[in-house]
């Protein structure tokens, strides 16, 4: 049946930044519903009963954009002046124009200028009136970072952010520059003799040692964020309850000094039950997070009652950091708040559920344990950066690109978020129906309205510490695939985002952190995402497992030298399970492939086995007759390690060929998603030769010092 033709409904998404049509991963365009435009207008706040109200919402948009004078934000590349449309009705487009610049430290310009003398560059009738669009030039060089620029012009006051940013984002001097090696793993899944069943900071600082020890210079792992361990519970590391506090499940207990000092808090750790209780945490097989939070969590209670009733000299240093960040005392309320009521914030009375709390709405105990577990979160992660930079090894962190719908971002920014949207992604040959996950997407004109506060306060919280980080699904910079609430994943219509000014975000805060940025960049990303990606110097992602594919002349293709390679990622099957083909099996039992898809992968899969041992056997990197799994995957190491990318990561589940996967995405209850520990523990797999001997291998061509610098 043909789709009826709505008047200025396409005009209308067009000016709200919403595609109605895109091009799938068979390059087929594909034409969004009028339903789903229209439900994806009213997600980002246009007043839209029905197709009927399109024409007013229309002229009421162009209205807003001509009478609001200037845009929120504007980018000066390298500092160079930056140009502003101000629009003003032409009758009124004459008199002095005040300008005041405050630049972020403080310190102002002004200057004035004659409105009659700023060159036309656009004009427009609105409701009857006249207006004109007049450019003004910033008349000197910006220093780096975020400025307000106010113009006065009679009783007219106009505000805008001038975010001044280097073209480039921070990458190691040529002289500095070399290539690098380094290693993954999820923290959680990590683990010793001496942790409570899942890996923790100190387990962290030991394995940043065990690599600096072998050459490498980089440790990744997967987002370290808060998240909901209790009621509800949801582990996963890419829906966490802020972006901008840590996950206390990773504080090490038995190195805060509060534990010294505290024998209510010793009893408790030593008693036999909590004993007995860690014995069956270590020697299961998944991690148990809400029984291991459980039990750390009477524990650091305890460590936290004592703390606030000693009032020792840390209390002050205590005190000064929370005065720091204000947010924390709200985080701690609202975190509070949720374990009392026990039920999600949408579900609030009123006020609450707006925002506004006070004495009497939470347990000040709870409270407490949240502002205390933060602090103590955020020590043994200084501790952690610090040890690296000693021994010459960088943190690699992740910045996950949604947050818990039910969770504290969400609740504190209600108006950043599109509530009746959820972000996902477009059928494609992985997922036919497409996907959902479940969090809302950021407002992209509200970002600009509030001067990018919560995108700068999530890098800055990662970049702290991080000499590199890794930004999830990098193609939400320009543009990302929101899913009506009420509607299928394969209904959903793609929401662009200012991307020239999130780019220029990440250069302020990569070149002040001195940190390298990376971007997720796998799938169907368009063309134009990475060539922008390599303008503004943000790494690519190359994954061998990611490029392999059939119909090509060489089975996998060129390494870009600004780029973190590696042989898979946490959201695909190790090595060895890609190999021998268990994840098609395991998709097409799912039924996400039907049986004659199941033989059509089958076949790709050994096509695409033998062109890669062929390739792998031109380049000199395997032995004739040399096919299975541990040679092969020795092979494509060897191969990223002499590529030009900057970094090679080594995901160290795939040196002991595990075949069991972190993460099935489109899967919930049918796959353990964040809970596998690794099969060796940290003792075990330092001491493996066939481990030690690949990332000696490694450490050859790419061994060295300062290469992320």
């Amino acid at each position: 049946m043909a789709r009826p033709h709505v008047p200025g409904l396409g005009t209308l998404a067009r000016i709200y930044g919403v595609q109605t049509a895109f091009y799938d991963v068979e390059d087929r365009r594909q034409q969004a519903s009028p339903e789903a435009v229209l439900s994806v207008l009213r997600a980002l706040n246009v007043p839209l009963g029905g197709f009927a109200d399109v024409g007013d919402a229309l002229r009421e948009r162009r209205r807003e954009l001509w009478v609001r004078g200037v845009e929120p934000v504007t980018v000066a590349w390298d500092g160079q002046p930056a140009g502003i449309d101000l629009r003003l009705p032409a009758a009124s487009a004459d008199g002095v124009l005040r300008c005041n610049l405050e630049l972020e430290t403080g310190e102002s310009r002004a200057w004035t200028c004659d409105v009659a003398d700023l060159p036309v560059v656009e004009s427009a009738m609105v409701e009857g009136v006249r207006h004109q669009a007049m450019r003004l030039a910033l008349p000197f060089h910006l220093p780096l970072g975020y400025h307000r620029l106010t113009l006065e012009l009679g009783a007219r006051r106009f505000e805008m952010m001038v975010i001044s940013a280097p073209l480039k984002a921070h990458a190691p001097s040529e002289e500095h520059a070399s290539k690098c090696w380094g290693v993954f793993m999820p923290l959680y899944a990590l683990h010793s003799r001496r942790s409570w069943g899942a890996g923790d900071l100190t387990d962290f600082e030991s394995l940043l040692e065990w690599v600096a020890g072998l050459g490498g210079s980089l440790v990744a792992t997967l987002p370290l964020l808060a998240a909901f361990l209790d009621e509800p519970l949801e582990p996963s590391p890419y829906a966490p309850v802020s972006r901008m506090f840590w996950n206390e499940f990773y504080i090490d207990v038995t190195r805060a000094p509060e534990l010294e000092r505290c024998p209510s808090a010793q009893a408790i750790a030593g008693s036999p039950e909590v004993q007995q209780e860690l014995e069956a945490l270590r020697s299961l097989p998944l991690v148990d997070y809400g029984r291991q939070m459980a039990l750390k969590r009477r524990v650091l209670e305890e460590m936290a009652r004592c703390f606030f009733a000693e009032r020792s000299q840390r209390y002050s240093a205590f005190v000064r950091s929370v005065e720091a960040y204000p947010a924390l005392e709200d985080y701690a309320r609202f975190r509070a708040t949720v374990e009392r009521r026990r039920s999600p914030w949408p579900t609030w009375p009123e006020p609450l559920r707006d925002g506004v709390l006070k004495a009497g709405d939470y347990d000040e105990g709870a409270k407490s344990y949240h502002l205390y577990v933060q602090w103590l979160a955020q020590e043994q992660m200084q501790a952690l950066c610090e040890r690296g930079r000693s021994a010459g090894v960088k943190l690699c962190l992740d910045l996950p690109l949604g947050v818990h719908p039910e969770g504290y971002d969400v609740w504190r920014e209600q108006s950043l978020f599109a509530l009746g949207a959820s972000a996902g992604s477009p059928p494609d040959t992985f997922f036919i129906r497409g996907q959902n996950w479940g969090f809302p997407p950021l407002h992209p004109e509200s970002l600009r309205e509030q001067g990018y506060r919560y995108f700068i306060a999530c890098l800055r919280h990662h970049l702290q510490y991080a000499g590199t980080l890794r930004l999830d699904h990098i193609m939400s910079l320009h543009r990302l695939y929101w899913v009506p609430s009420g509607m299928e994943a394969h209904d959903g219509v793609y929401v662009r985002y200012p991307s020239q000014e999130l780019y220029a975000i990440l250069s302020v805060e990569s070149h002040r952190h001195q940190a390298l940025i990376a971007g997720e960049d796998l799938g169907t990303v368009p063309r134009y995402v990475r060539k922008a990606m390599a303008g503004h110097n943000i790494h690519r992602t190359y994954v061998v497992q990611f490029e392999l594919k059939p119909d090509r002349r060489r089975p996998v293709g060129a390494v870009p030298a600004t780029s973190i390679a590696s042989i898979d990622t946490h959201d695909m099957p190790p090595f060895a399970a890609f190999w021998r083909g268990l994840d098609a099996e395991d998709r097409l039992q799912r039924g996400l492939l039907v049986d004659k898809g199941g033989a059509k992968e089958r076949g790709n899969r050994q096509a695409l086995k033998r062109d890669l041992l062929a390739f792998l056997k031109r380049r000199g990197l395997l032995e004739e007759g040399a096919r299975d799994e541990s040679a092969v995957l020795r092979a494509c190491l060897a191969f990223l390690a002499a590529s030009r990318a900057r970094v090679v990561l080594v995901g160290l589940e795939d040196l002991w060929l595990e075949t069991r996967p972190q993460n099935v995405p489109g899967t919930w209850d049918e796959h353990p998603n964040w809970r596998r520990r690794a099969a060796y523990a940290l003792e075990a797999f330092c001491q493996m030769p066939q481990v030690l001997g690949i990332l000696s291998e490694m450490n050859r061509p790419r061994g060295c010092r300062g290469g992320l610098q």
